[in-house]
């Protein structure tokens, strides 16, 4: 069992003081996003031994599991963040993975830089996601019905918006959310400009459930992407509930402390509110234009008291503990585990575990976690 040291992210949009209280220290006045804990080669976590990918590279089947290595490969098939969103994030999608092997090995025969700016595929693999919120966490999930989209854009009052919502009233539902997106993306840039201020000056009047796109217009003025929100569903979890993020669904984070764990891939193809390249035509391909409900997850509990977030792939399982002191649990498993305090004191083996702090577990390694707090377990189903 190896305690982890693990990086902390300073992309732009990241809150200055969320990952700082949680793990006790000094803010430095930096933006703080994301803190990376797993063996992703951007990234990895350092151990006494090395960094996670040099530990599991030395010997797979020993941290890992045969069985792990058997379904996944020789390699960790998750990566576990604390996510700090003090700025709303770029509004993304992910692919499936017949899309991200089709798209990796496209980019790969064209020949261009995996680094590049406009390079969509880091890798050949897909990104499915859960975000389990430790603070009230706001974030956009799946599209509205089209009916209500329309409602949400009329009541602005804005005449160059009136084409999206006669088009969300007038078509079926995936031709009218494909033809409204299509539009916003593909629209004059000094048009679309001058559409986002006016429909942020409404926001800013109307507040209420106009307040969300406001704040994203503050921080991207001007952005077509202010717009593509509005025809996302706006969900606020309170902490404990997630929001599982599969392939094709359109989403975006907007402010909150969260757990995040994904697939371990970088593959993201963005919609607006960023600066970063948006391939519009690869964007279309991959997105699922259905309306659906965010699908709010709450833990299921189980006899030994851990509470498990039921979601539909194997690269990952993210449960909880809430230790109320006392007796220790038995957390021994077949395959890798990275434990993570949120809150409390947990001692996990030898290892005392104040929150932000965290350790990877082999696979088969006898485990006990006892004390008082959170202790988050994220693994894999084999």
């Amino acid at each position: 069992m190896d305690r982890l040291d693990n990086t902390v992210r300073p992309y732009a949009w990241g809150s200055t003081t969320a990952i700082p209280g949680l793990l006790g220290t000094e803010p430095t006045g930096e933006p703080q996003a994301e803190m990376w804990m797993g063996a992703h080669p951007g990234a990895p976590s350092h151990t006494r031994r090395g960094t996670l990918v040099e530990v599991i590279d030395a010997d797979p089947e020993r941290e890992l599991g045969a069985a792990a290595v058997a379904k996944f490969g020789p390699r960790l098939p998750f990566l576990l963040k604390i996510l700090a969103a003090g700025a709303p994030l770029s509004l993304q999608v992910h692919p499936d993975l017949a899309q991200a092997q089709e798209g990796y090995a496209e980019e790969e025969r064209r020949g261009i830089p995996v680094d590049a700016p406009d390079r969509n595929y880091k890798d050949a693999n897909h990104k499915p996601e859960l975000i389990c919120a430790l603070t009230e966490f706001d974030g956009l999930c799946g599209f509205r019905a089209p009916a209500e989209a329309a409602d949400l854009l009329d009541g602005l009052g804005v005449d160059s918006l009136k084409p999206y919502v006669d088009l969300l009233r007038a078509h079926p539902e995936d031709a009218a959310l494909r033809e409204v997106l299509t539009a916003i993306l593909t629209a004059d840039p000094e048009d679309m400009a001058d559409t986002v201020t006016g429909a942020t000056a409404a926001c800013a009047r109307l507040g209420g459930p106009y307040t969300p796109y406001a704040d994203m217009a503050h921080h991207y003025p001007g952005d077509p992407g202010v717009i593509a929100a509005m025809l996302l569903n706006h969900v606020r979890l309170q902490p404990g509930e997630a929001l599982f993020l599969g392939a094709g669904i359109p989403h975006a984070y907007l402010s909150g402390l969260g757990v995040e764990i994904m697939a371990n891939s970088d593959n993201v193809l963005r919609c607006g509110l960023t600066p970063k390249h948006v391939d519009v035509p690869e964007l279309l391909r991959v997105v699922r234009f259905e309306a659906s409900d965010p699908g709010v997850l709450r833990p299921e509990a189980s006899p030994d008291g851990e509470e498990v977030y039921e979601t539909p792939i194997d690269e990952f399982r993210l449960s909880r503990y809430v230790l109320p002191g006392g007796t220790a649990r038995d957390l021994t498993l077949p395959t890798p585990q990275i434990l993570l305090c949120t809150a409390g004191s947990v001692r996990v083996g030898e290892h005392g575990l104040l929150s932000g702090r965290s350790v990877f577990v082999p696979a088969g390694e006898k485990t006990e976690a006892s004390g008082e707090g959170t202790l988050f377990r994220a693994t894999v189903i084999v």
